[in-house]
């Protein structure tokens, strides 16, 4: 059994979920199959998220909103015109969607997560109907009755345990079983969604429940590939990760999958394969636990944004106990996560999202550390972008730092930090956002072009 999931550009019209189903089709082992809310048809298109979120926050401003209600609609009647399919589906989905903004009102993060549900909600119900309509056994399932529970935290829900027992049993069902991605149930009954790409989350738990031979996760590209295209010209295609390395990049930026998303697999043992919709016979790239060194030790590079660091100093800080665990505390009281916390003998810089620090937030915290801590000097440092470098071959591989930083130099980037992982299989650089593409370019000449 396998587990299929799709991404919102391959749902995002009629065309695209024609492709779907013959995919589907073309393998009797897909046996599941998870659908995201329809994405962009063009560039200046918006994603059905996107409408429906704007549905959600005008309807909370002004307890209507005919206008944006509409341009939901309209998308997916597009859609059910475009398989042919009999108009009633359409009554369907809008008498969903109604009923989910006359629902449980309480408060404004269950309207805004029942809302934005409704785009893969109903595109599963599309699916489901349209592989009906080609005389396929195929039924929409609804996650409240598979038993797919989750912690009660909106727009970042986590999955409960006792959802992989529930979700299991779907194994015993006939014919093909069209999810929808995005959401669970809280135990209270509430729908709560996962962060934003959630659905790569859904399919990655289906396919430990199910215990599936393979994990299959379409999108738009063929493959992962060694650095972003739009900063790198043709880079190289990578066929094979590990997980460890695609958490990393991941995290650093590699939006084809969602850093969450291999946790349950990986928990389970089970291999994933990102594959393209548009030409499922490339072979895409897998994603494994072990791989083999092709020699270069690096594997790919990531960039993201949108970093600030607080840098605090203090002389004989290395001497002062529970000096770090102060200045942590300072940042859990004030509700702050960190990302990396590189240290010197009298320094250590905590690196972390940008948005976060809001200028209140970091006057508060200026000031607790001048009081709390009696640092010496604090300086915040905004507009950071962090590189990433990954590869299981840095391990055994010497000179990787050195290579790296002799790249950055000759394309004259400032390295304002570097923080190599305990692991060894990652090592990242934070620069000056401006620096970005440059630093990453840079990078990849020396470590793919350069590559014998």
């Amino acid at each position: 059994m396998k587990v299929a999931k799709f991404g919102g550009t391959s749902l995002a019209s009629a065309e695209q979920i024609k492709k779907v189903c013959s995919i589907v089709l073309a393998d009797d082992a897909r046996k599941i199959v998870v659908v995201s809310a329809p994405g962009k048809r063009h560039k200046q298109d918006t994603k059905v998220t996107d409408l429906l979120i704007a549905l959600a926050e005008r309807y909370l401003m002004n307890g209507e909103a005919e206008v944006e209600l509409e341009a939901v609609i309209s998308r997916y009647r597009e859609i059910a015109a475009g398989l042919e399919l009999e108009a009633d589906i359409v009554q369907v989905i809008e008498a969903d969607l109604r009923s989910r903004l006359t629902g449980d009102a309480s408060s404004a993060e269950k309207v805004m997560d029942g809302i934005k549900a409704a785009g893969e909600d109903n595109s599963a119900k599309i699916v489901a109907r349209f592989l009906q309509s080609r005389g396929v056994e195929a039924h929409y399932v609804n996650p409240k009755e598979a038993g797919l529970l989750v912690s009660d935290e909106h727009g970042n829900a986590q999955v409960l345990p006792e959802s992989y027992a529930n979700l299991h049993d779907l194994r015993e069902r006939s014919g093909i079983l069209v999810f929808p991605g995005f959401f669970g149930f809280s135990p209270a009954g509430d729908i709560v969604t996962f962060s934003r790409g959630g659905s790569d989350i859904t399919g990655s738990i289906l396919a430990a429940a199910v215990e599936a031979e393979l994990y299959e996760n379409f999108t738009d590209v063929d493959s992962v590939f060694a650095a972003n295209p739009n900063m790198v010209q043709n880079p190289q295609e990578i066929r094979e990760l590990t997980y460890r390395e695609m958490r990393e990049l991941s995290y650093a930026g590699f939006s084809v999958f969602h850093d969450e998303a291999l946790i349950p697999a990986f928990r389970a043992g089970i291999p994933v394969c990102i594959k393209n919709t548009n030409n499922p016979a490339a072979p895409g790239t897998m994603i494994v636990f072990e791989r083999k060194g092709n020699g270069n030790p690096v594997v790919g590079i990531a960039s993201d944004s949108g970093f600030c660091s607080i840098y605090v100093s203090k002389y004989l800080m290395n001497r002062e106990i529970g000096f770090g665990r102060r200045l942590l505390q300072i940042l859990e009281e004030e509700e702050l996560s960190y990302e990396h916390t590189p240290s010197g003998i009298d320094d250590i810089s905590i690196i972390l999202r940008d948005s976060r620090l809001t200028p209140e937030v970091e006057t508060r915290i200026v000031d607790r550390i001048k009081r709390e801590l009696a640092a010496d000097n604090i300086v915040i440092e905004r507009n950071l972008s962090m590189i990433m470098i990954v590869g299981e071959g840095m391990r055994h591989n010497v000179g990787t730092t050195a290579r790296a930083a002799t790249a950055l130099a000759r394309a004259s980037v400032n390295i304002e930090m570097i923080n190599q992982g305990s692991s060894e299989v990652s090592m990242m650089f934070g620069v000056k956002a401006e620096d970005t593409e440059k630093a990453v370019r840079a990078i990849y000449e020396q470590f793919f072009q350069n590559h014998q």
